[in-house]
């Protein structure tokens, strides 16, 4: 049995060209080609999309899962290594889902607060040093202020822009297409924006150098892996890097 780009596309949540992309370079090939060219997988091939995805959450841009493929032969061994990784990270959200009930419970008055408890699962610090060395002590004083004056609703919807960003960034490096293209540079202006947002950055005050600010976060995406994770990996963040660099150039 075997099933066509487009319904692999819609059961996988992907997109019909992100498939003939990874067929282009090499990553997952169609089990065979019909006589008007459409493409169909079969079980095996699933197997190796579904390697690809779970590798794609763990940060890893496509040259990087090309390798890990070609290195980890054995796929039993390999997803039940992933298996493991996935089943701590379950851990950790359970974690966070306790503790965030925990807080609704105390707060109707059904419970107390135990601060060891609020917290479990959690690190909203994590890159506290960078900010206050690339940005200054106040620019992370203003910003840990206002995420802290956010209500839960108002810092999910936050968090869940910015994934959308993250994501939407990740499908277009996928795709193949230019830094310098219309779909590239549409996100790199939404993705200002969102910096806009952001209160201590010089992105959102008054004649702070936002070139330089947008530029300079790019060169980070790709230098540092824990930001170029939520892009892909290396190989997607310099796609981002690239692509705030030509909407600097024309718009900052």
């Amino acid at each position: 049995m075997d099933w066509s780009i487009q319904e692999i596309a819609k059961i996988a949540g992907t997109t019909s060209r992100t498939l003939r992309h990874y067929d282009d370079i090499g990553l997952l090939k169609p089990s065979r080609t019909g006589p008007s060219g459409y493409r169909y997988y079969d079980g095996p091939a699933l197997v190796q999309l579904q390697r690809i995805i779970l590798l794609r959450e763990l940060g890893l841009g496509l040259p990087a899962i090309a390798e890990v493929l070609g290195r980890e032969t054995d796929t039993i061994k390999a997803l039940t290594s992933h298996l493991e990784w996935l089943a701590r990270e379950q851990d950790r959200l359970t974690r966070q889902i306790a503790s965030v009930r925990q807080t609704i419970d105390t707060m109707k008055g059904d419970g107390q607060y135990m601060a060891q408890n609020m917290f479990d699962g959690f690190d909203h610090t994590q890159y506290k040093d960078e900010v206050e060395e690339h940005w200054g002590k106040e620019a992370y004083a203003a910003s840990d202020s206002w995420w802290r004056g956010m209500s839960a609703e108002e810092q999910q919807q936050w968090k869940d822009r910015m994934q959308k960003l993250g994501a939407d960034w990740i499908s277009a490096a996928d795709s193949g297409v230019s830094p310098a293209s219309a779909e590239a540079q549409d996100l790199a202006r939404r993705h200002v924006e969102w910096l806009r947002g952001i209160p201590g950055t010089p992105s959102a005050v008054p004649g702070g150098d936002v070139k330089g600010y947008v530029t300079g976060l790019g060169e980070m995406y790709v230098a540092d892996p824990r930001f170029a994770a939520n892009y892909g990996g290396e190989s997607g963040a310099t796609f981002v890097r690239d692509a705030l660099r030509v909407y600097a150039e024309k718009n900052l």
